[in-house]
């Protein structure tokens, strides 16, 4: 029984080793959202007023966009509450560094994305629908052209974020067959002895 309520509480919670479960699922519910909005944001805008998703496309973009903010300001929130593993042993100060740069970046511009194209849709004057659930309120700041300027930093944002989101995939691949390490593993099975 014991045994099974430290089971427990290692896969909901970060410990020294390994990130918890809900740490776990939130990583990956924002990736995929993170990609997944890319790629409708990518095909969306070449959709011709005739088509069927020319209104649907938006919205699901939007009301996607707006749960990742909510989402993400969470993981910020558990993240301050829950801490992180510690560095692995076998990572040098530059890679430590690189990991710390880099992830620092991908908040930085997942967040700068979520606002901008919040930016974007409050320029209509109309509070955002998600989902048809609930309304989010609009924000007009005093800025000439927001909704241009807003676009322009989402544009430009959204491809460096799928940019150093690729390179943080492509580092965690080479720990996991290259270096052998636990990096990856950290982030993907429950394993309360992960010594390397």
């Amino acid at each position: 029984m014991r045994k099974k309520m430290i089971r427990n509480k290692v896969l909901w919670k970060n410990n020294q080793q390994q990130y918890g479960l809900l740490s776990k699922c939130i990583h990956w519910l924002s990736a995929l959202s993170v990609f997944s909005l890319f790629a409708l944001g990518y095909w969306m805008v070449e959709l011709d007023y005739s088509s069927l998703w020319y209104q649907r496309a938006p919205h699901w973009h939007e009301s996607i966009g707006v749960l990742l903010l909510i989402v993400s300001l969470f993981r910020l929130f558990w993240r301050r509450i829950a801490g992180s593993p510690v560095a692995l042993a076998s990572h040098s100060a530059i890679e430590k560094k690189a990991s710390a740069t880099v992830i620092l970046c991908l908040y930085l511009g997942l967040f700068t994305v979520l606002f901008s194209g919040y930016l974007i849709t409050s320029a209509n004057d109309e509070p955002i629908a998600v989902f048809d659930w609930f309304s989010v309120p609009q924000i007009v700041l005093a800025i000439k052209n927001q909704e241009d300027i807003a676009g322009l930093v989402h544009f430009y944002v959204a491809y460096g974020l799928v940019c150093i989101a690729l390179l943080h995939a492509l580092a965690a691949l080479k720990h996991h067959f290259i270096d052998k390490d636990s990096t990856l593993k950290r982030m993907t099975v429950n394993d309360i002895q992960l010594n390397k």
